[in-house]
């Protein structure tokens, strides 16, 4: 379901990779959610979100040296926006969360979608445009 399209690549083949990297952990949420006989999920979820924090962190990193090493005009703007990310992440409750598994995984997964299709789009884009 989650899969990096044409229209989110940017032109800068190593961030191209780190998204296409970020859908696939989307995705691998997306198929945990379709297994129906997995009664508890927690273990898994947790597995995910630890893979997309500790990834996301590496992503952000490259690629805000990246926006560094161009002279990037709206780098600091651009820097909220993965630590706003970074938040969202980190505020995941996992108490909650093992008692409500399915609407966690369904609300990873909007969060990722919107948030990478729009930042990619409206915010990634313009790297090495500006």
């Amino acid at each position: 379901m989650y899969e990096m399209k044409p229209e989110y690549y940017i032109g800068i083949e190593a961030i191209d990779n780190q998204h296409t990297e970020l859908f696939r952990i989307a995705d691998e949420a997306y198929e945990l959610l379709r297994q129906e006989f997995v009664a508890d999920k927690f273990d898994n979820i947790v597995a995910i979100i630890v893979q997309l924090k500790e990834y996301a962190i590496q992503h952000f990193s490259d690629e805000e040296a990246y926006m560094v090493s161009i002279g990037h005009k709206k780098f600091l703007s651009h820097k909220m926006e993965h630590e706003d990310f970074l938040e969202k992440v980190n505020n995941i409750d996992f108490d909650s969360m093992d008692h409500n598994q399915t609407e966690t995984l369904v609300d990873i997964m909007a969060f990722l979608s919107d948030w990478l299709v729009h930042h990619i789009l409206e915010k990634d884009k313009l790297i090495g445009t500006l």
